[in-house]
């Protein structure tokens, strides 16, 4: 007996369920006989469309950008090594180079072996590297890194010219650096945008000349902002996913509207190649930087003359911060703006020119874009309270700069008074103390021992740190330091501000 498709309950089933998943594969189920419909997927037409529009926004910022994009190309002259011969008793008749003679035993017994030689001269280096040209004089932006150590620099434009540049200009502080070429006639140059408008999740491509592959264009999106690496002395790097290569240093990081939003600068890796991670410095701290470099040759930075760490959870509860935010102050510079404005050690720096603080590393890079001796509107949080100052921002010294040395026991600390609740040992510091510390302070009192799992290994203090302050009371002496543990109950925690050569940081000491 025949049966028409959909008579039965158990073929109008079949049919909704095909239907609701959307597939265009299912089995209709009449007369028991299962009959196959189409076996291709249907494809909308919308889905489709919405790609190619994706995949036109590529192609048309890709062609706005690309001919304005450079390789350039570093070439360091050979240096010769001169080394002095004379018989003085070694084999081969040789006196070792200078360089060489703290070597291990044996490896200087290799060398000394070696026949004697009036010269070694080495080969030029080259290394390439990506630039984007922004101004049709001839004005190219790169990285510092690119460029740096002298040698001869040529330029290799996107129609094939060549051009060797002929001023250089850097700024090692952000990694950035700027070229000139001459050239007969225009140049195609690359629209800047405004990297403060970017957003996490945004489309960007990556151009340049990865690995001497001319002309590559990779995307990605903005995966982070305002990272900071450690490998130059001022961050707020743009993290994307967008592939950087070696070459890709110096190249564009550009939005969908075709417009440079980023300086392609770094990877995270740890193969030397791609690994999903990559940074920029931020258009706009380009273009600060690059018309300091081209109008003064240096770059002038405004500085508050503070020292800053982040506000952890732990510090935050000790302040009353719901949220932790801002940047801690953990010293005040002699005659520095700071002081002169009011800031404290202790202060919390919430806001500054109107921004919200949201850590150090933000701060710092607003700061040091300020206008030089112009006032500037700082909040800052004091004892549960937000305070307005009003400081006046100077150049920054080249002097200034926190000196960087590796913290160390002091040789001549004696055993010390016990501060039992803390765990530690403490003695008066000493001005050889100090100065075996790398330290300018002159009076203060120096942890010289740590009991383990005490308190205050907990909270990491160590031997050779020197307390100054105990929650809101200032210590220099070992007697202030006892007196003001009486006032403090350590199952709550207490702020405890130290300092070491590379500066003060506050640490909550907890039972």
């Amino acid at each position: 007996m025949s049966q028409k498709f959909g008579s039965t309950p158990r073929g109008a089933l079949a049919a909704v369920v095909i239907a609701a998943s959307g597939l265009g594969v299912g089995y209709f189920f009449g007369g028991g006989m299962p009959l196959v419909a189409d076996t291709k997927p249907a494809i909308k037409a919308e889905a489709v469309e919405n790609a190619n529009s994706l995949s036109h926004a590529f192609r048309t910022a890709a062609e706005r950008t690309m001919p304005a994009v450079v390789t350039v190309q570093h070439t360091m002259e050979a240096k010769t090594v001169k080394m002095r011969s004379g018989n003085d008793g070694r084999r081969g008749g040789r006196e070792l180079p200078e360089q060489f003679r703290d070597l291990d035993p044996l490896l200087k017994r290799f060398f000394e072996g070696m026949p004697d030689m009036q010269e070694a001269p080495s080969r030029p280096s080259q290394s390439s590297g990506s630039g984007v040209i922004i101004e049709r004089s001839g004005l190219i932006l790169t990285n510092n890194h690119v460029v740096a150590g002298g040698g001869k620099i040529k330029v290799k434009l996107n129609d094939g010219r060549e051009f060797e540049a002929t001023d250089v200009k850097t700024d090692p502080s952000t990694d950035l650096a700027i070229i000139r070429i001459k050239a007969n006639g225009d140049l195609p140059v690359a629209q800047l945008g405004n990297s403060d408008d970017l957003q996490v999740g945004d489309w960007v491509l990556a151009l340049g000349q990865p690995f001497g592959l001319t002309d590559s264009v990779t995307a990605g999106i903005i995966s982070a902002k305002g990272r900071g690496l450690g490998i130059t002395e001022h961050e707020e790097f743009l993290q994307t996913d967008a592939a950087i290569n070696p070459g890709n240093s110096g190249g564009p990081l550009v939005n969908l509207n075709g417009e440079v939003i980023g300086i392609n600068t770094a990877i995270s890796t740890t193969s030397g190649g791609y690994q999903g991670v990559g940074f920029a410095v931020p258009v706009n701290v380009a273009k600060w930087v690059s018309q300091q470099l081209e109008k003064e040759g240096k770059v002038h930075r405004a500085y508050l003359g503070v020292g800053i760490q982040p506000v952890n959870q732990e510090l935050a509860s000790q302040l009353g911060m719901s949220i932790p935010h801002g940047a801690m102050v953990t010293e005040v510079r002699s005659g520095s703006p700071a002081e002169k404005a009011g800031v404290k050690v202790g202060d919390v720096i919430v806001q500054y020119d109107g921004a919200k603080i949201h850590d150090p590393r933000q701060l710092s890079a607003v700061v040091a874009r300020s206008n030089i001796d112009a006032k500037q509107t700082v909040v800052v949080l004091r004892d549960g309270k937000e305070t307005k100052l009003e400081v006046a921002v100077r150049e920054m010294p080249e002097s200034y700069k926190v000196a960087r040395r590796e913290r160390g026991d002091s040789e001549s600390a004696e055993k010390g008074t016990s501060v039992k609740s803390l765990g530690i040992e403490v003695s008066p510091l000493t001005a050889d103390t100090a100065e075996q510390l790398g330290l300018k302070v002159k009076e203060g009192v120096v942890i010289v021992s740590v009991d383990d799992d005490s308190p205050a290994a907990k909270a990491g203090l160590s031997t050779g740190m020197v307390i100054e302050r105990i929650g809101q009371k200032t210590v220099r002496t070992v007697d202030q330091l006892e007196a003001a543990m009486k006032d403090v109950a350590l199952e709550r925690g207490v702020l405890v501000l130290v300092r070491t050569a590379e500066g003060s940081r506050f640490v909550v000491v907890k039972q």
